[in-house]
């Protein structure tokens, strides 16, 4: 725990080297560098090695030597190696610089900024010589510098070199796009905006929208430009973050409770966490910082879920690590899924990387420390006695060495580099050609000559694949979308499994193959979630949680009428008009044409009834019509009983307009037809009352009544209260006639074929008017009901009328809380019944006596009331018969 408190925390903090000033004003030498001659020079500062010196105390002398210690960062030598087969491969073909020799000097800046400032100067400068501001070597010319793949490497050098106007390719890192020496950068890695858009694709893809995010602090300026600018841009698009954490500045051991705090408290967010995935914003040393932190934090015994976390690493997080993390499991990192700049294998670039070797090249000043690291062995035998290392015999395979320590597939960096090295070659030859073809002699002691020919350069590479700067000069370029497997030896594989490429229009093409995908293995289903809750199912919609992003909601039902048919649905909505939800809201039904059918049962049965009192109503007209000159038929004046019965002959009939799918003529017809009909018959029974009083008060002697009596007062009665009735329908028609309509909305799942009444208010006139009618009726007739026997109908109209009156109050309410083809049901029930009670009030009790007791149709049993049964006949005087 100590050596990770102190040694680790020291090296990642990029400390700069200690005031260790010598005696001259030489600065302190960069020891390790790769040189190779040639006529154009290529610059290069990588950071590969980190060294640091131990504090000065001023309790004993300081050491001699220039390093206490170093430790080598042993995946970023392919990318210096990449530059080397670059150059040899240009040196071996005769296309590109034929008969010029291209040399390169190869500088480590040691993670610090005085030392890449220091190899800024020094390859400006004439070899050997430390001389700022002065270059008197024209034979090896300086063309451009390539600088990764820190960002802290890109800026420190931008700041000696963009003074010379040198040329400058950068890999794995992006200029501060706010300065204005940024015009002398050339961007070998793809746009990073490209790769911001790919990250929420891929969320969006997925559905992740409930994430953690982790930046790395040592790249503060670059960490905060990507949480203020970028995860807006995400939150905007439906992504919400549940931490967003910055790994610790890690230090010395006088801040080491401090940094033991943070990384607990990091740790602590992270277990916690519900989110499933968490996106590590860092550089090449980001893996380094990672998996510090998961180590730390497990060894501090916080329970590191780490592979239930699946992790989504930024293209500039390559695979690295320190030598003692070699043993340190790997396992977190298997199904996680990062963004590489795009690569291709080159042909012979694995068996060039198979024959390195420490005696294959002796102007390399890496390889020593490279190979001694890598291999965990020495190649000085007095130190090594010292140690329980093995020695070194130059002989080890690189090839058998694990991915976590050393990968021989070409990674996105090292083909950025390799790709810088291609870009200035092809810069130097079209400028050779041209000066050439003006017969110039041909020297670049002015590296800014290349600018207006590297940028908008393209050209195909060894891999064939088409390589083109834009005029701002950045590589025009996609991303590789990667997945991880990893294995129990350390080991581990990336599987290309998609991609993001930019389009000449601006847009983008994300592509993923969720098939070929390997998940991490504590994870229920594949793909996983990470959300802040489980996805609302269909039929319910998500409303927001007080004080939580929007991510976190509630899932509530739909209201009733709509519907939510997929999941995560942010607001219910209504089925289309013929349409309605099912029970359970997720999904629309087609609805069914509604209306009363004499195809089904209420609209048989009710057919049954209208044709059944139809023909009873006829046979009781064909009575009185075979009866006509019996004493009760003529009692009861004729001519208002045949009015009454066709009447309700046809009022038996009307049903029959309601019954079946409404069409135009129907919906004029049922409702007007109805109402004058019924008004005939109520205002011949209303005559018929009427006239029974009056021929009661008749018989009085002396009485002027006698007048009054005759079939002209019946038929003005009868006449005037049915013309009012037909005005009124005929206003009705004229001003706003019922019509078929559709009615989608008022019951549940059917689409209602009816008539529209129009006007509403003329549809309850013209019921109104009837009921007036009735009430007269009733009224009149119950003030006659204590008429002797034999005048006794006026009784059985009060109680006709009753029924009618019955029927007709119920029927408002009945009607107003039905819908469909039950609401015309209830019109047609109280049709029916109204018409039955003055059929059954009337004239069955006559229909009695004529068929069964026809002795008692006699003249000599009305006069003489000698009736011992109940009649509804109109007892009559002998004159009146």
């Amino acid at each position: 725990m100590i050596l990770i408190l102190i040694l680790l925390p020291h090296v990642l903090s990029k400390m700069q080297i200690a005031n260790c000033d010598t005696i001259d004003d030489e600065p302190l030498p960069i020891l390790h560098q790769y040189y190779q001659p040639g006529e154009h020079m290529i610059g290069a500062i990588f950071s590969q090695i980190y060294v640091w010196s131990g504090q000065i105390n001023f309790e004993k002398h300081p050491s001699n030597d220039v390093f206490d210690d170093l430790i080598v960062i042993t995946h970023i030598y392919q990318h210096i190696l990449a530059l080397v087969f670059a150059v040899q491969e240009i040196g071996e073909n005769p296309q590109i610089l034929p008969n010029v020799t291209l040399g390169f000097h190869i500088y480590n800046d040691y993670f610090s900024a005085s030392r890449t400032y220091q190899s800024s100067m020094e390859i400006a400068s004439t070899k050997g010589r430390f001389i700022p501001n002065y270059r008197c070597d024209t034979q090896h010319e300086l063309a451009a510098v390539i600088g990764g793949p820190q960002s802290d490497t890109c800026v420190h050098m931008d700041t000696i070199l963009s003074a010379y106007k040198i040329p400058q390719l950068t890999y794995g890192c992006a200029p501060k796009t706010d300065r204005a020496e940024a015009v002398f950068f050339y961007q070998t890695f793809p746009t990073e905006a490209l790769q911001h858009v790919g990250i929420l694709n891929l969320l969006m893809y997925f559905r992740w929208t409930w994430i953690g995010v982790i930046s790395q602090n040592e790249i503060k300026e670059f960490a905060e430009r990507f949480v203020q600018n970028v995860l807006p841009m995400f939150a905007q698009s439906g992504i919400c973050f549940d931490f967003i954490e910055q790994t610790p500045i890690l230090s010395f051991s006088t801040q080491s409770a401090e940094t033991k705090n943070h990384v607990d408290k990091i740790g602590s967010v992270i277990m916690r966490s519900s989110a499933n995935a968490v996106l590590v914003y860092g550089e090449i040393d980001g893996m380094i910082t990672l998996r510090i932190l998961l180590h730390l934090s497990e060894f501090e015994g916080l329970t590191m879920k780490t592979k239930s976390k699946l992790w989504i690493l930024t293209a500039q997080m390559a695979f690295t690590s320190l030598p003692l993390q070699r043993n340190w499991d790997i396992g977190f990192l298997h199904g996680a899924i990062s963004f590489a700049s795009h690569s291709k294998e080159l042909v012979g670039f694995r068996k060039f990387l198979q024959r390195k070797t420490p005696a294959s090249d002796k102007q390399d000043g890496f390889i020593m420390d490279f190979w001694q690291q890598t291999f965990n062995c020495l190649f000085s035998k007095t130190t090594a006695d010292n140690t329980d290392e093995e020695i070194c015999t130059g002989e080890e395979k690189l090839e058998v060495l694990p991915g976590s320590v050393f990968e021989l597939s070409m990674t996105g960096h090292s083909y950025s580099t390799y790709n810088a090295v291609y870009a200035i070659a092809h810069a130097l030859h079209d400028m050779r050609l041209s000066h050439w073809k003006h017969k110039s002699r041909v020297h670049i002691n002015q590296p800014w000559q290349l600018h207006h020919i590297l940028r908008g350069i393209s050209f195909n590479n060894s891999a064939g694949e088409k390589i083109t700067f834009d005029q701002n000069g950045q590589l025009i370029a996609g991303y590789d979308i990667l997945n991880w497997v990893t294995f129990p030896n350390q080991s581990f594989l990336q599987i290309k499994v998609g991609k993001i490429i930019p389009k000449t229009d601006g847009r983008q093409v994300f592509t993923i193959n969720e098939d070929a995908t390997v998940w991490p293995q504590n994870f229920n289903q594949t793909p996983p979630l990470s959300l802040c809750n489980n996805k609302c199912s269909p039929g319910y919609g998500r409303r927001g949680k007080e004080g939580k992003p929007f991510c976190c909601y509630d899932c509530l039902p739909c209201p009733i009428g709509k519907i939510s048919n997929q999941k995560d649905t942010d607001e219910c909505f209504e089925c289309p008009e013929d349409h309605y939800p099912n029970h359970k809201q997720n999904s629309c039904l087609p609805k069914v044409i509604s209306f009363l059918s004499y195809e089904e049962p209420l609209g048989i049965s009710l057919s049954i009834f209208t044709f059944s009192f139809s023909i009873i109503t006829a046979l009781v007209l064909r009575i009185f019509i075979l009866n006509w000159n019996t004493p009760i038929v003529k009692a009861n004046n004729r001519n208002l009983t045949y009015t009454i019965l066709i009447s309700l002959l046809l009022s038996f009939l009307c049903p029959l307009l309601f019954i079946g799918q409404p069409h135009k003529v129907t919906c004029l017809l049922r409702q007007p037809a109805f109402g004058i009909i019924f008004s005939v018959a109520i205002s011949a029974v209303l005559a018929k009352t009427i006239i029974v009083i009056l021929a009661f008060k008749a018989t009085t002697p002396g009485s002027r009544l006698r007048k009054w009596m005759g079939e002209r007062l019946m038929a003005s009665i009868v006449v005037f209260c049915s013309i009012v009735q037909a005005t009124i329908c005929i206003v009705w028609l004229v001003t706003s006639p019922p019509f078929p309509d559709l009615d989608a909305y008022s019951v549940t799942g059917e689409i209602l074929v009816e008539c529209n009444e129009g006007s509403v208010t003329m549809f309850y006139c013209v019921l109104g008017y009837m009921g007036f009618l009735a009430m007269v009726s009733f009224t009149v007739a119950f003030l006659a009901r204590n008429l002797p026997d034999s005048f006794n109908e006026a009784k059985f109209i009060t109680f006709s009328m009753l029924v009618f009156c019955s029927v007709w109050l119920s029927f408002v309410p009945s009607y107003l809380s039905t819908k469909g083809k039950l609401m015309v049901a209830v019109e047609i029930f109280s049709i029916l019944a109204s018409s039955s009670a003055l059929l059954s009030c009337i004239f069955f009790p006559k229909c009695i006596v004529i068929i069964c007791r026809p002795n008692l149709n006699t003249r000599e049993c009305l006069i003489n009331r000698n009736i011992n049964v109940v009649l509804l006949s109109l007892g009559h005087n002998s004159r009146f018969a």
